[in-house]
């Protein structure tokens, strides 16, 4: 890809770091790639109320991160990119990494 323009960061930043933000939608994205869940599932399986876990899923779906389907009363979330856990799972290798460098480099000026 070529060099990015601020405006397309500043997008970035607005629309999908800003919704990674928090643990709890982090945690929200990686429940919902195991399988499409309702809100209840969602809380149940997290073991936060399930207020919280609604607020946090109107900022993922404000944020186009994951979407609905509606099944009479029953809605149900799913991702609506799956390449977002693999981002997620890139970040985690390297902060992993950068971890792993900081205590080689503590261990060292011992």
């Amino acid at each position: 890809m070529n060099n990015p323009t601020l405006d397309e960061l500043s997008l970035l930043h607005a629309n999908i770091c800003q919704a990674l933000g928090d643990p709890k939608r982090i945690l929200i994205l990686y429940a919902l790639d195991d399988e499409p869940r309702h809100v209840t599932a969602l809380a149940e399986a997290l073991n936060m109320p399930q207020p919280t876990v609604s607020r946090h899923l109107a900022v993922l779906r404000d944020r186009g991160l994951v979407q609905t389907e509606r099944n009479g009363t029953a809605v149900t979330y799913t991702l609506t990119d799956g390449r977002i856990i693999e981002v997620l799972n890139t970040m985690r290798q390297i902060l992993r990494s950068v971890l792993a460098q900081q205590s080689d480099i503590l261990v060292g000026n011992r």
